[in-house]
């Protein structure tokens, strides 16, 4: 019998999983996203969309579709869900792959002021107006409301749905990944003074980093959350090679 995944996603890494193990006899895999776009891009895996309802349920979800093996590829701040994934694998014994992507790291001309949260971010833009870029999905704009001074530009992939939002707020919707080009185009055209940006890593999302450098410009930059996790796997080859290992001790085993 194949191993049975599941693969708690939304990421980059979790749609090159997926396409890897598409049509692969040793593996049934499903993908789980969270269900905070609107409109996920296709996936070549059966998908659920939705939460568990904590530990318990995810643990529950482990034991009624007799999962193998468990891989966590969510977003580096989606800290919540990956402590629900320890425990859920640790009340089950159900083995735990963790993605971890490194995070971006300040170059020489980089100007990055470090925050530890959006709410600490949207105080370092200071008291004076300026015009800020925000660009760290929708579920934290409202921290920004603290300073309606600022004009702010967000970019989301679907509008938020919390309305205690910052007053002087345009949403620019759009799906990455984006060239630096274009990205020093935008910021030029909306005279930007100011980035905000979430230290997500990967290639997707860098070239607003490279374009706030290009530029001279200051990027608030909000540190990533401690995410616990299980055996760390940096890239889809590793994970690949992970759940090889555990097919081949399944297989060992008779079962």
């Amino acid at each position: 019998m194949p191993l049975r995944v599941l693969i708690l996603g939304g990421t980059t890494e979790a749609s090159a999983l997926a396409r890897l193990l598409a049509g692969e006899p040793r593996f049934e895999a499903t993908l789980s996203l969270a269900g905070r776009t609107a409109a996920p891009k296709s996936q070549p895996l059966p998908t659920r969309i939705g939460g568990f309802g904590g530990a318990e349920g995810l643990a529950r979800f482990l034991r009624d579709e007799r999962i193998d093996v468990l891989i966590d590829a969510t977003h580096p701040y989606a800290a919540r869900i990956s402590a629900n994934a320890v425990a859920a694998a640790r009340a089950t014994d159900t083995p735990l792959a963790s993605f971890v992507r490194p995070g971006w790291t300040a170059q020489p001309a980089d100007r990055w002021q470090i925050a530890r949260s959006a709410t600490e971010a949207a105080e370092r833009l200071g008291p004076a107006p300026r015009r800020v870029f925000l660009s760290l999905g929708r579920q934290e704009l409202h921290a920004f409301a603290v300073a309606p001074q600022h004009h702010y530009l967000a970019r989301v992939i679907d509008p938020p749905e919390r309305t205690d939002l910052p007053p002087d707020l345009r949403l620019l919707q759009a799906r990455g990944p984006f060239d630096r080009a274009s990205e020093v185009r935008l910021l030029v055209d909306e005279r930007i003074d100011v980035l905000v940006s979430k230290n997500a890593g990967g290639a997707a999302t860098y070239a607003k980093i490279e374009a706030a450098r290009e530029l001279g410009l200051p990027v608030v930059m909000i540190a990533r959350p401690d995410k616990p996790g299980g055996e760390s796997v940096t890239h889809v080859e590793q994970a690949l090679a992970w759940l090889e290992h555990h097919a081949a001790l399944r297989s060992l085993r008779g079962v």
